[in-house]
């Protein structure tokens, strides 16, 4: 076969090897997007955020004494319930940003207790602002304004609730700290918004 028949049949493919190559990109992008859907899946548990001991040893441990790990109901929030869309635009730019956070776990940022509490409040301030910014989107994956039953809230809560609401007031501005410690110096903090914080 001279080049020029090889040059000839790459400008004019026939159908079948047209098929072929289709077929074969369409097998190669399933298998993509298996592969990149599963490594997903797996960044998206609870297990795979506390596999690094600045999540497990600070964070999980505070998080393991609070309504969200356990309850009368046995409805358990897990780190990527509240930390990670479900959206999936959303999940995938959160994962963007996590790169971020890898960065930082290789300069061991916060790799000791006492760092991490150094962080604490910058970090706080971060995950407060992202919620504030989506209308606490990861807390209405659980709770929704529409579904609550005033009569089974606390008395206190009725009224913070309704004005809360009719105020334009998001979950994470009365709630910080409802998972989590909130941060030494947090009632110092200026730039907080005040609130039933822990409630």
């Amino acid at each position: 076969m001279s080049i020029r028949s090889v040059i000839d049949k790459l400008k004019k493919p026939s159908p079948s090897s047209l098929g072929g190559l289709l077929f074969v990109g369409f097998i190669a992008g399933i298998i993509f997007w298996g592969g990149f859907n599963t490594a997903m899946e797996a960044t998206n548990t609870e297990a795979f955020c506390i596999s690094c001991h600045e999540m497990e040893e600070n964070v999980y441990q505070e998080y393991q004494e609070t309504i969200h790990y356990s309850n009368r109901s046995g409805v358990r929030a897990t780190c990527p319930d509240c930390h990670v869309p479900k959206p999936w635009i959303h999940k995938i730019k959160r994962k963007i940003q996590a790169s971020n956070e890898l960065y930082h776990k290789m300069l061991g940022t916060i790799d000791t207790p006492e760092k991490f509490e150094e962080k604490r409040l910058q970090l706080a301030r971060n995950v407060w602002k992202a919620m504030k910014e989506t209308d606490s989107r990861e807390c209405r994956n659980c709770h929704d304004y529409e579904s609550m039953d005033y009569t089974k809230q606390q008395r206190r809560a009725v009224p913070q609730h309704i004005e809360g609401f009719d105020a334009g007031k998001t979950c994470i501005d009365c709630h910080k700290g409802i998972a989590h410690q909130l941060p030494a110096f947090y009632e110092e903090d200026s730039s907080s918004v005040t609130g039933t914080a822990g409630q």
